[in-house]
């Protein structure tokens, strides 16, 4: 799969962590291959029976030079596999932990269908960290894409903005600042359209990025440039 994604072009992935065993999965995984960095954290929908010291054990992996990220944190009101409460605490503890090493922070949100109640609040609750650095991962929200611009926030984009139906992310995608813009593919899910049947993978990134440099109105190799300077300057990598 990484030898894929070479062939592809893609020369750094970030890797994401979803709880204490996959964080640390991740991060062996990065010490294996060159061109790959963690992101640990606790995933919202795995977010109940987080406590002291799963916030401490977070912040011993993020020790590792591999670890260039928190998260991904949020909130999912979506699915219903962890309770709200606990997505908070936990949202706040690593939005907490980013402030404190100077790390960015990948944010997870997902509302229930004709909801802005968890984006709302992931904003909102984000108001007590203004000098946090935040990706809106799968960036999902078109209605909130200008105030995140507000915020200097980076939205990126995956596979679902290349799908028929979502037109008005694609807008959204147009409106990003080309310094906040990213795309990733969020694999194994959001396969994007011409591979809707096939596992994601990072090499599928490439059909991705393709559709946000057409709505964006540069070329493929502008936009590799313009992802390639942001997240250098993101993650340090």
């Amino acid at each position: 799969m990484i030898g894929a994604a070479r062939e592809a072009g893609v020369e750094k992935i970030l890797t994401v962590g979803l709880n204490e065993a996959t964080n640390r999965e991740e991060i062996a995984l990065c010490g294996r291959f060159e061109g790959l960095f963690a992101a640990i954290g606790r995933h919202p929908n795995d977010a109940d029976g987080f406590d002291d010291e799963a916030i401490a054990d977070i912040e011993r992996l993020a020790a590792d030079p591999k670890v260039v990220a928190i998260g991904e944190t949020g909130l999912d009101f979506y699915r219903d596999t962890a309770e709200a409460d606990s997505q908070r605490r936990a949202f706040i503890a690593q939005a907490d932990i980013a402030a404190r090493l100077d790390l960015p922070l990948v944010i997870h949100v997902r509302d229930r269908q004709g909801s802005e109640e968890a984006v709302a609040e992931v904003f909102a609750t984000l108001e007590e960290f203004p000098d946090l650095t935040v990706i809106l991962h799968c960036f999902s929200a078109p209605a909130w894409v200008d105030r995140a611009a507000e915020r200097d926030w980076y939205c990126s984009f995956a596979g679902n903005v290349t799908y028929p139906a979502n037109e008005d992310l694609r807008e959204a995608a147009a409106k990003v600042p080309d310094e906040r813009i990213l795309v990733e593919t969020d694999a194994p899910y959001l396969t994007p359209q011409s591979r809707r049947r096939d596992r994601n993978q990072p090499a599928f990134i490439v059909e991705t990025a393709e559709k946000v440099a057409e709505v964006r109105g540069v070329s493929y190799a502008d936009l590799e440039a313009q992802v390639t300077t942001n997240a250098a300057r993101l993650f340090g990598w």
